[in-house]
């Protein structure tokens, strides 16, 4: 089933391991069950320290576990995990084994300060690209943590389930029956949504850890903080990083045809590479963690959401942007259950179905083009008077027959059934006549907003939210620097990002010759 180049690369991956690991694979007369056995069977013949092995145990539906040393890991399949979900059985193994890259001792730690033992399920389509993400975080807090089991389950072979959970995006993550995450998401964004639903060990809490004292901290891990903290370490500086996730924004980024000297990459590549070349140099990397606070003085003081703490002599904040929400009623409710952010994942689920795209910049126009190919019919709502979008991508909007335009139209409620979105309530801005459209989905593409809320009060911000920075990026706190897309350069760029990123750093390491 395995090709032998992928074979000979799964050796190198594997060569390290020293556990026996086991694939415990559930007896199924169901048809992919020859599959799933070949598949297992291929990746344990790359290594004298893994076998897969067919217990008496029955499943209506293919499905096994990883054991390490006869133990259950915690982490358990439920499908064929082909496709994207290839490489999270791939991690997963090596994890298990303790290799890879592996969360640093204060992240298990928090993963371990869970109050309660629960199993978890997170439903995926092969097709995904956002589903391993999410998939690989639960892994790992299985593993490290010990407190929860995880299953990935491969969602075409459980559509009774799908149906009776009224599924309509993935990754949709379970606890029991209750739907507690649903799209993209980092770890600690999953770590924090179950610590609210498991609650936390009262003794751990309060706990705080002084991570040291530097000369540059870097706040976060997009194309323009890797690119500061970089330079920053060929300056000989003592850097953190502190990140939710190395990359950023551009992790959720489909294709890249603009960044001069690459004809084209995709986001999760173009991360990959970030983090490879960052980790190359000197640099403290404190990924998944989320920043609470900023305190000025001589030397400034970062809180993180774990009550973890660092000093720095100089602060660089490029924590980036986030897709921007509608806020309206029905939004949180239907979210994963018509109510979408990623076209390329969700757009599946509405197969032959009517769905919206708000937003008419370049990602709205760019989703209601991607849906037209899939779903009867598709309607893009603009609030502004005319579409925003480039005009080649206007052109094939308006050559597509399905696809119906309304600007002059605000978006004030997503109406639903108590299950599933089936209408949106849409107002005309001239005319104040409210409408009802019956539909089956809702894309939301409106654009991105500025990660400012941990300098607010320290630097100044402008009305949009973002950090006013001057010609090198020095913004209104002496030692404070800013670059990417939190601030107010203008275009928002990769290229441009990572350019600010270097230009900020040697404007810090200048400043700090001068002694300014």
């Amino acid at each position: 089933m395995l090709d032998i180049e992928i074979k000979n690369q799964l050796r190198d991956y594997f060569a390290k391991i020293g556990s026996a690991l086991t694939f415990r694979v559930y007896t199924s007369q169901h048809t992919q069950q020859v599959e799933l056995l070949d598949m297992l069977r291929d990746v344990a013949e790359c290594s004298d320290k893994l076998s897969a092995e067919l217990t008496p145990n029955e499943s209506p539906v293919p499905k096994f576990e990883i054991l390490k040393e006869g133990e259950f890991t915690g982490v358990g399949f439920v499908g064929v995990p082909g496709g994207h979900e290839f490489t999270s059985l791939i991690l997963a193994v090596l994890n298990s084994a303790g290799l890879g890259q592996i969360p640093d001792s204060g992240l298990q730690a928090r993963m371990a300060r869970m109050k309660q033992a629960a199993h978890v399920h997170t439903f995926v389509s092969l097709s995904c690209e956002n589903c391993p993400d999410v998939v690989q975080a639960l892994n790992q807090i299985a593993l490290f943590g010990n407190k929860i089991n995880h299953t990935m389950v491969e969602g075409s072979v459980l559509q009774e389930e799908l149906e009776r959970l009224n599924v309509q995006g993935v990754p949709a993550v379970f606890l029991g029956d209750k739907l507690i995450h649903s799209g993209r998401g980092s770890l600690i964004e999953i770590l924090s949504k179950l610590e609210k639903e498991l609650g936390v060990e009262e003794s751990t809490v309060h706990s705080e850890e002084d991570l040291g004292t530097f000369d540059v901290a870097v706040l976060g891990g997009g194309p323009a903080g890797v690119s500061a903290a970089i330079y920053s370490a060929r300056k000989g500086l003592k850097t953190a990083l502190i990140a939710e996730k190395i990359g950023g924004q551009v992790n959720e980024t489909k294709g890249i045809e603009n960044l001069i000297s690459v004809l084209y990459t995709e986001g999760p590549q173009l991360s990959a590479g970030l983090a490879s070349h960052v980790r190359s140099y000197p640099v403290s990397i404190f990924e998944h963690r989320r920043f609470k606070g900023l305190k000025d003085g001589e030397f400034k003081t970062i809180a993180l959401e774990s009550g973890e703490t660092l000093s720095a002599a100089q602060v660089i904040v490029a924590t980036g942007a986030k897709w921007r929400t509608l806020n309206v009623p029905g939004e949180s409710e239907y979210l994963g259950r018509g109510v979408a952010y990623c076209p390329h994942c969700d757009g599946p689920f509405f197969k032959d179905k009517k769905v919206a795209v708000v937003g008419g910049g370049n990602s709205g126009v760019e989703a209601a083009i991607d849906l037209a190919g899939i779903s009867k019919e598709v309607l893009l709502i603009e609030y502004a008077d005319s579409l925003k979008a480039d005009q080649v991508l206007v052109e094939k909007l308006n050559s597509l027959p399905n696809v119906n335009v309304m600007v002059s139209s605000r978006t004030n409620k997503i109406l639903g059934d108590g299950s599933k979105v089936n209408a949106v309530e849409v107002e005309n801005r001239k005319t104040g006549a409210l409408q009802r459209i019956e539909l089956d989905g809702l894309f939301v593409q409106i654009g991105l907003l500025p990660n400012s809320d941990c300098v607010k009060g320290v630097v100044e911000l402008s009305k949009f939210g973002e950090i006013e920075v001057d010609a090198k990026g020095r913004t209104t706190a002496r030692g404070i620097y800013a670059a990417g897309d939190v601030t107010t350069t203008p275009y928002k760029q990769i290229i441009i990002a990572m350019g600010e990123g270097a230009k900020v750093a040697l404007s810090a390491f200048e400043d700090r010759m001068r002694g300014a």
